[in-house]
Order: structure tokens, then C-alpha cells, then sequence
């Protein structure tokens, strides 16, 4: 159970709790009513997440509860030695780089973190990197390249951030120089959005030869709130799940489109309910991509990688 329900979620939480009240005090005829409530709780989470709406998917991948970056180091990337620093400004704590090993893979590990307190999150700025965590990410790429380490990029901002001073640090410029940049690395790179996928700041860490997407996640070049100020001139309770209804930003509607390769699939309830078991998941994901790619040569590579991206808007 978790202790901030989402607004959907509110008769879960309340048969959540009904079961947490049996379970604490069991007699002797509560046994049929416990398998009963367990069936109705998991029919009920089944239902509701096979069928949420855009809005409520974004409201999923902004949970509070919701696995991060950092998480994920903890729960399936062992030995993380974390590098740091742009060699120019600083080191962005919104990105992290390092070594790890996942499943026995080594592997040069990437990825937003967004924060849990406070204090980090103004550290992490929300997610949102600088110029610095680009120039950071693309230069320990090319040291993954130089020895054929595999990447491995979890997304995660909701864009990149918007101040006076990064665009005058030149992020706009970065994040093209990344995305080129990863179009010509001859090392297997795997890409998840494991929450918000927001803009040029998850493209510019979100080239690879593997698209991967948690089943209640988005990725979209803008956000709702965004998209409703342009098209509504407010971002109200009525035009935000408008604008992400139009904005077709789910794992479903990309994976149709041909944006991303995989929807990686997310415990019954969504990861925020379950980060152990989305690890897990996300863990067997990663390690069968990285075995797929690990067989290709270079050119096979590079070539399918940058067809790829080339292919996308394409229709017939």
C-alpha cells in the first residue's frame, strides 16, 4: 500500500486498507473474506491500469514513490563508481554518469535523477540538466566508446532546464551535439525512459540502438501543462489531459508510431507500488538487450541505429 493515492487510485487505497485492517487482526472466519478482498483488489488494479487515460499515465511517472535513477543503481547495477564533472563548468547533479555491471555486463551507466527531499531535488534541479550534464554525459560516452563499454541512458526530466544562463551556456547547441554524437558511437547503447521523458532534455541522452519505455511512462516534446499554454493559453484541470490526449505521449502510442523499440511491462499497480519488482524487471530487460547487441558488429551498429531514427515520421 502506499500513502499518497493518486486521485484514481482512491478505491484501491480504501480496499488496500480494508485488507491491511484483516490482516493485522485475522479470526477464525476471516479467511474466505481475506482471498476474497485479495481477488477484488487485484482485479480491480488490473482493470484500472490496463486502461488509464494520458493524464493519468503522466500523473503515474510523477509519483512521488516512483523509482529513480539512483534507485535503480541501488537495486540491480552493481559496483557504480560515479564520475564526475564537464572538464569545463561543473558537475550537474540532475545527471549521473559512471561504471557499473548489470547482470554481468559492464557498462557505462547515465541517467536523470530528479531527487526525493527537498534539498535534492534543488540540487538535482527537478531533473532538469544544464549544459554541464550534457557536456558531461557526452564525454563519458565517447570514454564507453573508446573501449566498446556498452551504455546504458535511464530518462528521466521533464526537459532540460530553462534558464537564462544554460541557454547561454549553450544547451540548445549540447543537446544537438549529443544527439549527433550517439548517432556515431560504435558501442551498443540501451535508452529506457524509466518516468518523464520531457523534450530535448531526454532526447539528448535517448539515442541508442535499444528504445525502451516503462509501461507508464511518457515521452513527448513537451509536457501537457506546456502544450495546454500554447494551445488553451492556461493549464487548467480541463486542458492538461486535453493536451496529453492530443499529445500522444503513452508507451501504447509510441510503440505504435514506431518511436520506441520496447514497452517494458510494470508491476501490477505501476512501479511506485512495487519498486523491488519493477527492478527486477527493468533488470532482465536491460540484460537481454545487452546480449541481443552484443553480437552485432560495429557497422551493424551504426547503420541500424542511425536508419532507425531516420525512418521515424515516415508513413505509407
Amino acid at each position: 500500500m502506499i500513502a499518497d493515492p493518486l486521485p484514481f487510485e482512491q478505491d484501491i487505497h480504501e480496499l488496500e486498507l480494508e485488507l491491511m485492517r484483516l490482516e493485522s487482526a485475522p479470526d477464525a472466519d476471516s479467511g474466505e473474506t481475506l482471498r476474497k478482498l485479495r481477488r477484488d483488489l487485484a482485479a480491480l488494479k488490473k482493470t484500472r491500469y490496463s486502461n488509464l487515460s494520458a493524464w493519468e499515465t503522466v500523473l503515474v511517472s510523477r509519483h512521488r514513490n516512483r523509482p529513480q535513477f539512483l534507485d535503480y543503481v541501488d537495486m540491480i547495477f552493481d559496483e557504480f563508481a560515479e564520475l564526475h564533472g564537464d572538464r569545463a563548468i561543473g558537475d550537474d547533479r540532475a545527471i549521473r554518469a559512471g561504471f557499473a555491471r548489470v547482470d554481468g555486463h559492464k557498462v557505462m551507466l547515465i541517467g536523470h535523477q530528479k531527487g526525493k527531499t527537498l534539498a535534492e531535488r534543488q540540487q538535482c534541479y527537478y531533473g532538469c540538466a544544464h549544459p554541464e550534464g550534457y557536456r558531461k554525459a557526452l564525454a563519458k560516452m565517447h570514454l564507453a566508446s573508446k573501449y566498446r563499454l556498452p551504455i546504458v541512458c535511464l530518462i528521466d526530466t521533464p526537459g532540460a532546464f530553462p534558464g537564462i544562463g544554460a541557454e547561454e551556456r549553450g544547451q540548445s547547441q549540447l543537446i544537438a551535439t549529443s544527439i549527433i554524437e550517439m548517432t556515431k558511437l560504435a558501442t551498443p547503447i540501451v535508452c529506457v525512459v524509466i518516468g518523464e521523458g520531457g523534450s530535448g532534455g531526454a532526447l539528448g541522452i535517448g539515442v541508442g540502438d535499444s528504445i525502451g519505455m516503462l509501461q507508464h511512462a511518457y515521452y513527448s516534446v513537451i509536457s501537457p501543462e506546456g502544450c495546454a499554454g500554447i494551445l488553451w493559453k492556461v493549464a487548467t484541470d480541463e486542458t492538461k489531459p486535453k493536451a496529453a490526449e492530443a499529445l500522444r505521449l503513452t508507451a501504447k502510442d509510441l510503440s505504435r508510431v514506431g518511436v520506441i523499440d520496447t514497452v517494458v511491462e510494470e508491476p501490477l499497480g505501476g512501479a511506485h507500488r512495487d519498486p523491488r519488482g519493477m527492478g527486477g524487471i527493468l533488470k532482465s530487460h536491460l540484460s537481454r538487450e545487452l546480449r541481443r547487441l552484443s553480437t552485432l558488429s560495429d557497422s551493424a551498429l551504426l547503420e541500424e541505429r542511425y536508419g532507425k531514427f531516420r525512418r521515424m515520421g515516415f508513413f505509407s
